[in-house]
């Protein structure tokens, strides 16, 4: 019976993290810039957390392996991270602890805040004296909470990415755009042409479209990837 409680329990609470992040606004979301380190002590063990701003899968796995090389002598180092604009990719470890102690509490805190594109990882040295199941849960997410508290939170804009082709004389015309409309430049090439590869704000795109519209010999299309 209370195996099936805990299992509608975990239920339960995907589908209100869903609804949250399904509320979203479509042209904004919530992230950090910066990384942050606080630690949290109960009965002897040590709970470490690191925060850090990701945009890959790559990216959390790479930082996720650093951490275990820096903490050899930790008994557990869990995790967890969401990325995209949308939310909808995250994981969860809980590196050996017992299930849903550790990973599920720090994205419980991530999720508390809407953060997205963050990896939590919660390095633990053990004390000697057991916690039991509410005392980790308790630990993780209290480490967790402590650095979220020391990182300020930004507002970002939905971005869809875009390449633009135009002729070097139009330099000047095609940067005055972008920059009216606060779009971000990833990537730029020059052979024979100009080739700016650009995010446009999502809430922007008609009007910034409608300006390059304007524009003689500038062209442009969508990318999957800037």
């Amino acid at each position: 019976m209370l195996l099936m409680i805990t299992h509608y329990e975990l239920a339960l609470r995907q589908i209100i993290i869903n609804t949250i992040y399904s509320c979203m606004s479509p042209f904004h979301y919530n992230t950090i810039e910066q990384t942050a380190m606080a630690e949290f002590k109960d009965r002897g063990s040590r709970f470490i957390a690191y925060v850090y701003p990701v945009q890959s899968i790559d990216q959390c796995k790479k930082l996720v392996a650093q951490l275990k090389k820096e903490h050899p002598k930790a008994v557990h180092h869990c995790f967890a991270y969401r990325l995209g604009v949308d939310g909808v990719t995250f994981r969860v470890s809980d590196d050996g602890e017992p299930s849903g102690t550790a990973g599920r509490p720090i994205l419980g805190q991530m999720d508390s805040k809407e953060l997205t594109n963050i990896l939590v990882v919660v390095v633990r040295y053990f004390g000697g004296s057991l916690l039991g199941v509410p005392g980790l849960i308790h630990a993780y997410k209290t480490a967790t909470s402590l650095a979220l508290q020391l990182m300020p939170q930004i507002q970002k804009a939905v971005e869809l990415n875009y390449e633009i082709n135009f002729d070097y004389h139009q330099m000047n015309e095609v940067m005055m755009v972008l920059k009216q409309y606060n779009c971000s430049v990833v990537s730029q090439s020059a052979q024979l042409f100009v080739s700016l590869k650009v995010g446009i704000p999502k809430l922007r795109l008609e009007e910034v479209i409608n300006k390059l519209n304007e524009l003689k010999g500038v062209s442009y299309s969508t990318t999957l990837v800037v």
